[in-house]
């Protein structure tokens, strides 16, 4: 989880030079109007002006320089918690795993990790700033009254009416932006979906409906946005009528103080100049926006790292063959029952085909072998070790997954195999049957990813490659689907008849792959309906209809 002052605090350095611009720059307003009062008398009186205008030059030429200095330092300063807030949330979303990220639609994921890191990224500079914004109003009180009561006690009531509209401003601003930002970032996640989906939606001749799916929300996106649009203006159109009375009041007030002979003229020249900053408290309504937004942004940032990610333990993994054991596990997503009481033992180094109907368990099985989710209750041993309590390069190294529909990740077709790791890149591509056709691409393994025209067989065979270095298991979900028949054959072959002497766990559909695995896993709605050879299994209508 994060919270607004986790930001915040991360901006470190950059705040203190923040504040001291802002600082500086209250300071220098406040002692503008002064020094140009002390002008206006000394012209009065017929002395000489030059100090005072010169030192009025010199505050401008200093406001002028720390404008600049707070524009850099916040650019700067958003910049780098903007990039620390997204490399943090990328990776968390890594970590908690494919099962607990799926409450966050891919769309709606990515305006978290772009537009709403970005406002969060705002909150340091923005608290600073608020703070610094309210210093020139509050020192134009305290001017006025060593200038004369009566001038701050005309002041001080206009002011009490902007702090009302200010207050009711932040407390609707904020509740109106995160409405904003949830509503975009389902609209997101629709269109996310419909790209990924393009061919089919053309296909069936649906562009239509589909983007009215995808629209669906606009009406209250664009509702949302006026909303916050309105209110900013109502609360900036009040503020400002506010400044005007402000500056009569004290101009009306000031006008009678001089004839009383209490203040001088260069006096009331320097209250209303105080007037002007202090009713400009209004202009906070821009400052207290940018509040809200970082604070909406860093909600929802925090949703996502708020999600807890997948614990792993600290035991290495002992030398053994890679038995896999499933103990009373049992999965549950919602009110649903993926996997229930699924106790099962796999010898190590057997090539093990997992089959069953659609929706039987057979991808949450692998998710559960592969640690890629935790079972809700009982527990998955590798080699007499509990997954959950094994460290996590010594799982990693151990497990390799390939699966229906790889995601390849690199720069070219060598980082995509390799994944970052010192692997024999080739080795793998040849025994999952790629080096063929990689060889054939114009600069074979150094051919960059987006460059490189592929099937979806070719892209399971690069995930096929990706995974086979794996030490001791081998969990494939459905991972030569889309593979050619000959092709398929080839590495159904080196999957069963591997001798490194890794166990595999092979999710399929194909009768010819659970033929030749060692042991056969027949699921049917989450449960082991049986389990044995394909021969053995085969003598079962049931078992045969999961073949068609």
């Amino acid at each position: 989880m994060i919270t607004f002052g986790d930001v915040a605090r991360r901006a470190g350095g950059w705040l203190p030079l923040i504040g001291l611009a802002g600082l500086v720059g209250s300071l220098g307003t406040l002692a503008l109007p002064t020094v140009l009062g002390n002008a206006v008398d000394a012209l009065i009186t017929g002395h000489s002006s030059a100090f005072w205008v010169v030192a009025a030059g010199l505050l401008i030429a200093a406001n002028v320089v720390f404008d600049v200095i707070d524009a850099y330092a916040g650019t700067a300063c958003v910049a780098g918690t903007t990039a620390w807030l997204r490399d943090r949330v990328v990776r968390h979303v890594l970590a908690i795993g494919p099962a607990r990220s799926a409450r966050f639609e891919t769309g709606d994921l990515v305006t978290r990790v772009s537009g709403s890191a970005t406002e969060a990224a705002q909150a340091g500079p923005a608290l600073v700033t608020t703070v610094s914004a309210a210093l020139p109003p509050i020192g134009s009180l305290v001017l006025l009254a060593w200038i004369d009561l009566w001038l701050a006690l005309a002041l001080l009531a206009g002011l009490a009416l902007v702090v009302v509209v200010l207050r009711t401003f932040a407390l609707r601003s904020a509740e109106v932006m995160l409405a904003y930002l949830r509503t975009q970032g389902t609209i997101a996640a629709r269109l996310a979906e419909s790209l990924g989906g393009a061919r089919t939606i053309a296909a069936a001749g649906t562009v239509g409906v589909e983007e009215r799916r995808v629209l669906a929300d606009l009406p209250d996106l664009h509702e949302h946005g006026i909303g916050t649009w309105k209110v900013m203006a109502r609360s900036s159109a009040q503020a400002t009528l506010v400044g005007p009375l402000v500056l009569v009041a004290v101009l009306a007030a000031g006008g009678l103080e001089m004839l009383r002979g209490r203040i001088t003229p260069g006096e009331l020249f320097a209250a209303s100049q105080y007037a002007v900053i202090g009713g400009g408290l209004g202009a906070l309504t821009g400052v207290f926006s940018r509040l809200a937004r970082a604070k909406a942004g860093v909600h929802r940032v925090g949703e996502v790292l708020g999600t807890e990610p997948l614990p792993y333990g600290a035991e290495p993994l002992p030398a053994g063959p890679g038995t896999l054991e499933f103990r009373d596990v049992t999965v549950r997503a919602d009110d649903a029952v993926l996997l229930e009481n699924v106790t099962l033992r796999v010898q190590g180094g057997a090539a093990v085909a997992v089959v069953g109907a659609s929706g039987a368990g057979k991808s949450v099985l692998a998710e559960v072998a592969a640690r890629l989710r935790t079972p809700d209750e009982g527990e998955v041993l590798l080699d007499g070790v509990a997954l959950a309590a094994l460290d996590h390069h010594a799982l990693r190294a151990a497990v390799g997954c390939a699966f229906e529909r790889p995601v390849l990740v690199g720069a070219s077709i060598g980082d995509a195999v390799a994944a970052g790791r010192d692997v024999d890149v080739r080795a793998s591509a040849r025994a999952t049957h790629a080096n063929e056709f990689v060889n054939r691409l114009p600069d074979g393994y150094a051919t960059p990813l987006t460059e490189a025209p592929m099937s979806g067989g070719e892209y399971q065979r690069l995930g096929l490659a990706r995974a086979w270095p794996a030490r001791r298991l081998l969990v494939l979900d459905d991972a030569t689907s889309s593979v050619d028949m000959v092709t398929e054959m080839q590495i159904a072959r080196t999957l069963t008849e591997d001798h490194g002497g890794r166990t595999r766990l092979i999710v399929t559909h194909r009768a010819a792959t659970a033929a030749r695995a060692d042991l056969v896993v027949w699921l049917d709605k989450g449960k082991v309906a049986a389990t044995g050879t394909h021969e053995q299994l085969w003598a079962r209508p049931g078992y045969r209809e999961v073949f068609g």
